[in-house]
């Protein structure tokens, strides 16, 4: 490809909107596992992984396998009109491994932001209520539907509004920020007193970790405490696996951390490896709740993306992926911690499995620091690592290098992150 960045950012400008956020000024021409290497041939490690998406790595050779030989005998049916095996062995596989003892059922769909959609329209359904509640902080996706539901202004909600009624948010736990797991609940229970009868309440969703708000992992207290509510109340628990799903956090899906099953579950993301694919699995009897055609879409559970999940959930357990996202992060945060004497702003390091993330704040408080925290990104960009910010003010580095990283790519890596970190450092001072 004989063509420069700079060519491509101003093509760009012209031909697409500012809308469509771009972090990166260089533009990819091929990428390997947990490498990527730009159309000017200049190498960068990829600690985003396409936002987990590659939690198998970029074009692991199974994957690719599974998705040529399903271009071999068809692209597209629409599987509402003729179906395929495939994605009925599919749902048969991830009913199996989904949380919960009990009779479960799983449909398709092509992104995070339908599958939340669809869970929401499987609770109303099912309950015969209209309100969800969800929290401050997560992030469910840009629909109408999906931006009621995140916690998050900007840039997600301005200029967008009005956006669905019958959305309630609460604080999600916090203890950095002063948020325990009783202050959480006991807003629930303030909202059925001041804004919505708890009888009118479809549904409570949450991330187990939440993604966009910052890598806050939720207490077992505070998901045992949502079941325990949502019980009483006869609500619908919803978990939000869309980013925490597939090995990311040391187990296949977050939830079994917690003994805790919810009533629906979205996925997506590393669900096919890097082919557009989400799902929302559940108790049978719920799923059942939509009348034949309320459920669907034209691409929904399309015939390649379904090939790549069949062999991500091989790669999986073939590689045993749980046991090495646990095994990196583990190494991530000893690195983190290792390097808190000389960078102050590190306020705490968090994160089960390899959903890792750093929290940045003007030293000796935990006042956020995002400007600090974009140092620290654009110098590693600067030495060829690809990190991501998160985070309701912007000052958390969060770490979603493919579980596939090879151990001396994940060293380079962690010396690219310390170096970073202490150039950050050295500017601030």
């Amino acid at each position: 490809m004989n063509v420069k960045n700079a060519e491509l950012v101003s093509r760009k400008d012209a031909a697409t909107p500012r809308g469509v956020g771009v972090m990166c000024n260089f533009y990819a021409a091929r990428a390997e596992n947990a490498e990527l290497w730009d159309v000017e041939g200049r190498r960068f490690i990829d600690f985003a992984a396409g936002i987990a998406v590659c939690n198998t790595g970029h074009r692991h050779p199974k994957i690719i396998a599974a998705v040529r030989e399903q271009l071999d005998h068809f692209t597209h049916t629409c599987y509402q009109v003729v179906p395929y095996e495939s994605y009925v062995s599919l749902a048969e596989k991830i009913v199996k491994r989904a949380p919960g003892n009990f009779a479960k059922k799983a449909t398709f769909f092509t992104t995070g932001a339908e599958a939340v959609e669809n869970a929401v329209k499987i609770a109303r359904a099912a309950t015969g209520r209209p309100a969800v509640i969800a929290f401050a902080g997560g992030f469910h996706g840009r629909t109408l539907m999906g931006m009621a539901l995140t916690g998050k202004v900007a840039p997600y909600k301005l200029g967008f509004g009005p956006f669905p009624s019958d959305v309630y948010h609460a604080p999600y736990p916090n203890a950095l920020h002063g948020v325990t797991t009783a202050d959480a609940l006991k807003a629930i229970e303030s909202l059925f007193k001041a804004d919505v009868d708890p009888k009118r309440v479809a549904a409570i969703i949450f991330e187990p970790v939440q993604g966009e708000g910052g890598f806050c992992p939720a207490p077992t207290d505070f998901v045992q405490g949502l079941r325990k509510i949502c019980d009483t109340h006869g609500i619908l628990l919803i978990a939000d696996e869309v980013q925490t799903g597939f090995a990311r956090t040391g187990k296949l899906f977050a939830m079994e951390h917690h003994g805790v099953a919810p009533d629906l579950m979205t996925i997506a993301k590393s669900l096919a490896g890097g082919m557009p694919l989400s799902g929302v699995v559940g108790r049978a009897e719920l799923m059942d709740a939509a009348a034949p055609g309320g459920l669907g879409g034209t691409y929904a559970g399309n015939p390649l993306a379904v090939a790549a999940a069949h062999a991500v959930l091989d790669v999986i357990d073939e590689e045993k992926l749980c046991e090495r996202a646990t095994k990196l992060g583990d190494k991530l945060k000893a690195k983190l911690n290792a390097l808190k004497a000389e960078v102050p702003q590190i306020t705490e390091v968090r994160g089960p499995g390899a959903m890792i993330a750093v929290e940045l704040c003007k030293p000796g408080t935990t006042e956020p620091d995002a400007d600090f925290t974009k140092r620290v990104q654009a110098a590693a960009l600067e030495r060829g690592l690809i990190l991501l910010v998160c985070g309701v003010y912007s000052n958390v580095v969060r770490f979603l290098f493919p579980l596939t990283t090879p151990d001396n790519v994940f060293d380079e890596a962690l010396a690219i992150i310390a170096e970073s970190l202490k150039e950050a450092v050295g500017v601030a001072a």
